[in-house]
């Protein structure tokens, strides 16, 4: 825990920002201290208030910016600064790559020990607003109040939006997100006012008690839309209420489902899915290719930035069609999909059983006959037994979850010695942490940052690694 900083020194003025951290706050140098400061860009000279200290940083948030960065903005969203995401919306998107491209680059360097001298230019997303594909919203009766609300005593206190920072119980109400494309903000609004003018209660997250407890709302680049509600303790006649409501505004909705949650978390993925109108999925497509996605479907959420990502990955690949391909960690299979009609055969291992479900189901419905799946722990499916029984891979795709890769599952990979691995991270300092183990036989060879998530400090990073001769 952090010590209390006196009085007199919490403010400091002239705060030069000269570097931005990983987790995205700027960082500067103060008094032998290193200084994180939330929504603070390089180049900004800052008077700032610090609120928490340890032995050699302390954090701090700003009060006046005394010389702004030319790589300052004003931000577009009136929640920002308060709503949790998009917290890079008061720079440029040009500087927002360059940091994110810097990095990863300082992250292999330091952490793998990889030389980025050839590092490719970042791949920047064409799409900057609108761009996810899911967005999850949360029903509260404690909504979270800002500077510019007026409050009067009989006001309801009910919110549909988005987790506050920091507070688990406190809903901020959106009013336009600029993440998902339409229907997404008029969908969440008049669910809003429908439930408020019907007096349907917002869930209660301390007491567990209320109806209506999430909103789900899913879209494709085939302009399909999913709407899932999550209800708590609906009273009699409310689930249909809602659910016919939202079907007579919102005629043209591909997938309308809704789920009774009563456990003491968020997670749908041990719940039933109740089908109120047309079908239980939509349909995304990618180069002639259509991915089954269902409520608890995983889906890359930059559709069209996915594209990208997969087409890096395959290029990093160069598959001549005869090769024997391992994806590691395949999700939902599609990145195993899309490689599958430049290989001989894509065998992809997860752990999500119901995701490997789906792997098989988009192998199916697009007529892929040389992918097989398999579902299990890593470290425990990727065994001696397991290459010599389906054969040694001569290319490994591999895509981790942020956590990166389980030791064995490194020690396995180096045991096989394919020709090439191409490692797609979410996450460069665990990535950089692989490559060095990894580098005992390979080298890196290629490396490209590919950004999913504009406005977040968030990067993908494709790597190729060569086997040494």
């Amino acid at each position: 825990m952090g010590r209390r900083i006196p009085q007199e020194k919490k403010m400091v003025s002239d705060v030069a920002i000269v570097d931005i951290a990983e987790e995205g706050k700027g960082v500067a140098k103060h008094d032998n201290l290193v200084l994180f400061i939330e929504r603070a860009v390089p180049g900004d000279v800052l008077d700032v208030e610090l609120f928490r200290k340890k032995k050699n940083f302390a954090e701090g948030k700003i009060v006046e910016i005394k010389q702004p960065s030319t790589h300052r903005v004003d931000p577009f969203c009136s929640h920002f600064g308060v709503c949790g995401g998009c917290k890079w919306q008061q720079m440029t998107y040009e500087a927002q790559l360059q940091f994110k491209e810097q990095y990863v680059g300082n992250a292999l360097s330091r952490i793998g020990k990889v030389d980025v001298s050839g590092m490719e230019p970042i791949l920047p997303s064409k799409e900057t607003t609108y761009y996810r594909n899911k967005l999850e919203f949360t029903f509260s009766n404690k909504r979270w109040l800002t500077d510019l609300d007026e409050v009067v005593p009989g006001d309801s206190m009910d919110a549909l939006g988005f987790h506050v920072p920091g507070r688990f119980d406190k809903i901020l109400t959106v009013d336009h997100c600029y993440l998902q494309q339409d229907p997404s903000n008029d969908l969440r609004n008049s669910i809003f006012e429908f439930a408020k003018a019907n007096e349907i209660s917002f869930y209660d997250l301390r007491e567990h008690a209320g109806a209506l407890r999430n909103l789900i709302i899913r879209t494709s680049s085939t302009g399909e839309v999913m709407v899932i509600v999550v209800f708590a303790y609906p009273e009699e006649g409310q689930v249909e209420l809602l659910m016919s409501f939202i079907q007579e505004k919102f005629p043209n909705l591909a997938s309308l489902l809704y789920i009774i949650n009563q456990k003491r978390n968020d997670t749908i993925f041990d719940q039933d899915i109740h089908i109120y109108a047309g079908r239980d999925f939509i349909y995304e497509e990618m180069e002639g290719l259509k991915f089954k996605v269902g409520p608890k479907s995983f889906y890359q959420t930059n559709s069209l930035q996915a594209y990208e990502l997969y087409k890096v990955t395959r290029e990093f690949a160069d598959l001549k069609g005869d090769e024997l391909v391992y994806d590691l960690y395949t999700g939902a299979g599609t990145i195993a999909n899309f490689v599958a009609r430049s290989a001989r055969e894509v065998v992809g291992v997860e752990y999500v059983p119901t995701a490997i479900e789906d792997a098989k189901i988009n192998s199916e419905i697009n007529g892929i006959k040389n992918t097989k799946f398999y579902a299990g722990d890593m470290k425990d499916v990727l065994t001696a037994d397991f290459v010599a029984a389906h054969g040694k891979p001569d290319v490994i795709i591999t895509d981790p979850p942020r956590a990166g890769m389980h030791a064995d599952v490194v020690n396995r990979i180096l045991e096989m010695e394919s020709e090439k691995v191409v490692y797609v991270s979410c996450n460069a300092a665990t990535q950089a942490r692989d490559l060095e183990m990894l580098a005992a036989k390979y080298d890196v060879t290629r490396i490209m940052p590919v950004d999913m998530f504009p406005h977040t400090q968030h990067v993908e990073n494709v790597v190729l690694l060569k086997l040494r001769k």
